[in-house]
């Protein structure tokens, strides 16, 4: 590997045991664009460019963490989430595409509007720190996870946002009971409420890769069979008593339980219940309105 027109052979020779090869292409232009700034096409002008030993170095250290399966996105510690840049570390879930989604149709709804939003399992801050800078009003996360508000705080830094966010175990306490650290102020009662909770049931853990199953946080990710609803009924049943009238409540979901979920909100006493499909038409996202 000498020059820049090697760097995708050497990752495609080294990485063709670990990955399929879409993967390992798609590793490679992230690597490139990291380290030297060039898109696909740049890599094509500036193929004959020659590699210095530092670069050569850091391309073999590069594809040793991605042979431990380590995500890409801690590799760099960044990532991309709808259209901004967010540090992304092992103590937060790397951010998915059809997250991205849940947040579009959030904004979309609650556009021109000033409201106060609520992010349950915040994790890395993705959602809440896009809604505020696509929205107006006052925005707040909470998550059980230090690490992960860790994260979070540091994500609203880096995109210059103003998002409060506190530790808070939703499945033991009342969102009424809550109080802000800064104040000492009961939270009070909000427009909009938004969850990402952990949905991917124990079981399935067989049918993971292990750059997840290794990496990244399980506390973030995974839920009793015996209870796959768990964090939906408990975070519906708390929405109830802290949204406003005509709140809204977002969801995104394991799509094996999309009918489930509805029934449940119905329990509850939520109404305008709809579920949505993601892009590869899966239900993946449920809203629904506090009666």
């Amino acid at each position: 590997m000498k020059k820049v027109s090697d760097i995708l052979p050497y990752f495609l020779s080294n990485l063709k045991e670990f990955y399929p090869e879409n993967e390992i292409k798609s590793f490679a232009y992230i690597t490139i664009k990291y380290f030297f700034d060039m898109s696909k096409s740049d890599t094509i002008i500036n193929s004959e460019n020659k590699l210095e030993d530092r670069e050569i170095m850091e391309i073999k250290s590069t594809i040793s963490s991605l042979k431990r399966y380590e995500p890409i996105q801690y590799v760099f510690m960044e990532t991309e989430f709808y259209g901004n840049s967010f540090f992304s570390i092992s103590g937060s879930l790397i951010p998915r595409p059809e997250t991205e989604e849940l947040v579009d149709w959030i904004i979309k709804d609650n556009k021109g509007t000033k409201k106060h939003y609520l992010d349950i399992g915040t994790g890395s801050g993705c959602i809440i720190i896009s809604l505020s800078k696509h929205l107006n009003g006052s925005f707040t996360g909470i998550d059980v996870s230090f690490d992960a508000l860790k994260v979070a705080v540091s994500n609203n830094d880096r995109n210059e946002t103003d998002v409060y966010f506190d530790k808070f175990d939703i499945l033991k306490h009342d969102l009424a009971e809550g109080k802000n650290i800064l104040d000492d102020s009961i939270f009070y009662e909000y427009d909009v409420i938004v969850s990402n909770p952990p949905y991917v049931l124990n079981s399935e853990k067989e049918q993971m890769s292990e750059n997840v199953l290794k990496w990244e946080p399980h506390l973030a990710l995974f839920v009793p069979d015996e209870d796959p609803l768990l964090f939906y009924r408990e975070i519906a049943e708390k929405s109830s008593k802290a949204l406003n009238p005509n709140g809204l409540l977002y969801f995104e979901i394991n799509e094996k339980f999309g009918k489930e979920i509805v029934k449940l909100l119905e329990d509850f006493g939520f109404v305008n219940i709809e579920l949505k499909k993601d892009i590869n038409d899966k239900d993946r996202m449920v809203k629904s309105v506090w009666k």
